[in-house]
C-alpha cells in the first residue's frame, strides 16, 4: 500500500479511550493521540496514556501523546432566569461580578477584562452567535450596543475581538495539568490562548525539554507575531474554532495558509484542526465540503490534520480515521501534489544543516530514491528534511524512543529506535538493513544517509552519503 505522509492526530475520549478502540484507531491510521485536558480527569489520562503506550509497544510504531492545555475561560457570570435576550440596536451595562439580576445587565467575573476593553472593542458571546460593541466607559463598567442579538445563557463563553488581554496563557489548573502530564512523559504539552511571545516563554520555563511544545494559534495577536512565536515552539497548531470568532470567517483559509507557510519556513510540524469531518459525530460520511477541506490542508502542506470531537465522542471514531487517512492519500497520490509542495522559503539565517537537507530533496528527485534515513539525537535533523517534502519516506534513526514518539507528528516520518553507532560504516551497515525492513528497498535501490559527525552530538549534521542497497 502507498506511504501516506501526512499524519493523523485524534483525540481521545468516551468514544475511543478503551484500549481495543485505542489499538483500532492506531491500525487504521492514527499516528498521535490528543488528550484533552478540558474534560476527564487526571486519573482518566493517566489510563490513556498506559493503553496508548501499549499499543505503541505491541504495534512496535512509535506514538505521539498531545497532551492539550484548557487556558484561561472567559465566560459572563450567571442570569435571574438563567438566560437574557439581547435585542438589536438596545443599550446592554457590562460590570464586575458573577450575578445579575437585570434583563439590560451582564455580569463578567474578570474585572482584567473591563479594565482592558475600549470604546469601539467588540465582544462576542457564545462562540460568536451574539455580538455587541463598546460605546461608553466609566469607573462603574461599560456600555455596549448589541449588533448580533439573540439570547445570552449563563456561563457562555466571551471572545474579545482584536485586543491583547492582560492574562497569562496559563491558568493555575493548567500549570498543575502541566505538571502531570510531564510527568506521564507526554510528548507535547499544547499551549492554548497563546497572545505573545512571554506566553511561549512561560510555558517553557515549565515544560524546559521534557516534552515538545505546541503552540495553538487561535489569537489575531498571535497571527500577528506568528514568526517570532513559532521560532520558541517546537509545532504549531491551527485552532480555527475560536479563529473563526475571533477574525472574519473568510479570513480564516488565508491565515491557515500563513501560519503553515512560516511553520514550513521555520521548520516546525504544523497541525489543522477544528470542524475537519465534524459530520462524522453523527453521520458515517462526511460531507463533500469536508473532504476538500481535509485535502486543501494537505496541499497546503500540513504536517498533520486532526479529529476532535468525531474520535472523542462521536458515533463512528474508526470510520472517521479511515475515511481521513483516504482523504490524504487521495490528495497526495495527485500527480500536480508535488508541485503544491514547493520548497520551503529558507530564512536568511539558513545553516549547514539546512543546505544538506535542503539538498535532499534534489537528489531523491533526480535518482528516484527509495528512502531517506537521518540520523538524529534531538529530532532537529528530521524536521529540516521531512520541511523540505522529499518524494520518499523519512527513517528517522534515533537512540531515544522519546525523540522517536515526537517524530511521529512530522510529516513522512517513519521513526526507528536504534542504538547509537560507534562509527560511520556501522551506521552504514545498519541503514542497509533498516531501509529494507522499513521502506522496503531492494537490491539496486538507492538511498540518502544524512548524520553529523561525530554521533551523539545535537546538531551536528555535516554529512550526506548516497548508497546503493546491496
Amino acid at each position: 500500500m502507498r506511504q501516506r505522509f501526512a499524519k493523523i492526530l485524534a483525540t481521545v475520549g468516551p468514544a475511543s479511550a478503551a484500549p481495543d478502540t485505542l489499538k483500532l484507531l492506531h491500525e487504521v491510521g492514527v499516528d498521535a493521540f490528543r488528550l484533552n485536558f478540558s474534560h476527564g480527569s487526571h486519573e482518566d489520562h493517566a489510563r490513556a496514556i498506559k493503553h496508548i503506550r501499549a499499543v505503541e509497544k505491541s504495534s512496535g510504531n512509535s506514538v505521539a501523546i498531545v497532551a492539550d492545555m484548557q487556558g484561561p475561560k472567559i465566560r459572563v457570570g450567571t442570569f435571574a432566569g438563567g438566560e437574557i435576550t439581547l435585542r438589536y440596536g438596545e443599550t446592554v451595562k457590562l460590570e464586575v461580578g458573577d450575578n445579575s439580576d437585570k434583563d439590560d445587565l451582564i455580569r463578567l467575573p474578570h474585572p482584567e477584562l473591563i479594565t482592558a476593553l475600549s470604546l469601539g472593542d467588540a465582544l462576542k458571546f457564545d462562540d460568536g452567535k451574539l455580538m455587541v460593541t463598546i460605546t461608553e466607559k466609566s469607573t462603574t463598567g461599560l456600555k455596549a450596543r448589541v449588533d448580533v442579538p439573540g439570547v445570552l445563557k449563563n456561563k457562555k463563553g466571551v471572545n474579545v475581538i482584536g485586543t491583547v488581554l492582560p492574562m497569562s496563557a496559563m491558568t493555575e489548573k493548567d500549570k498543575r495539568d502541566m505538571d502531570f502530564a510531564l510527568s506521564q512523559k507526554v510528548d507535547f504539552i499544547a499551549l492554548s490562548f497563546v497572545q505573545t511571545v512571554q506566553d511561549v516563554l512561560d510555558a517553557r520555563d515549565i515544560i524546559g525539554d521534557k516534552a515538545g511544545l505546541i503552540v495553538k494559534i487561535e489569537k489575531p495577536s498571535a497571527v500577528d507575531d506568528i514568526e517570532a512565536i513559532l521560532k520558541l515552539a517546537d509545532a504549531a497548531m491551527v485552532a480555527r474554532g475560536d479563529l473563526g470568532v475571533e477574525l472574519p470567517l473568510e479570513q480564516v483559509p488565508v491565515v491557515q495558509r500563513k501560519i503553515i507557510g512560516v511553520a514550513r519556513a521555520l521548520g516546525k510540524p504544523v497541525i489543522v484542526a477544528t470542524h475537519m469531518l465534524e459530520s462524522m459525530i453523527d453521520a458515517p460520511t462526511p460531507t463533500r465540503a469536508e473532504a476538500s477541506d481535509v485535502a486543501t490542508a494537505i496541499y497546503q502542506g500540513a504536517d498533520a490534520v486532526m479529529l476532535s470531537a468525531e474520535t472523542a465522542v462521536g458515533r463512528h471514531p474508526a470510520t472517521a480515521v479511515a475515511i481521513m487517512d483516504r482523504i490524504i492519500k487521495a490528495a497526495e497520490g495527485d500527480p500536480s501534489y508535488p508541485d503544491n509542495n514547493t520548497r520551503a522559503n529558507l530564512r536568511p539565517q539558513a545553516t549547514i544543516n539546512d543546505a544538506i537537507s535542503q539538498s535532499v530533496r534534489g537528489i531523491a528527485e533526480v535518482l528516484n530514491c527509495k528512502a531517506v534515513l537521518g540520523y538524529t539525537k534531538s529530532g532537529s535533523t528530521i524536521k529540516r528534511i521531512a520541511r523540505e517534502r522529499p518524494p520518499c519516506p523519512i527513517l528517522g534513526l534515533t537512540p531515544d524512543k522519546y525523540v522517536a514518539s515526537r517524530m511521529a507528528l512530522t510529516w513522512g516520518v517513519r521513526p526507528v529506535v536504534m542504538d547509537d553507532p560507534s562509527s560511520f560504516d556501522e551506521m552504514l551497515s545498519s541503514t542497509q538493513t533498516i531501509a529494507k525492513e522499513q521502506a522496503g528497498a531492494v537490491q539496486g535501490d538507492k538511498i540518502i544517509i544524512a548524520a553529523g559527525i561525530p554521533f551523539g552530538r545535537p546538531g551536528t549534521t555535516d554529512t550526506l552519503k548516497i548508497a546503493t542497497i546491496d
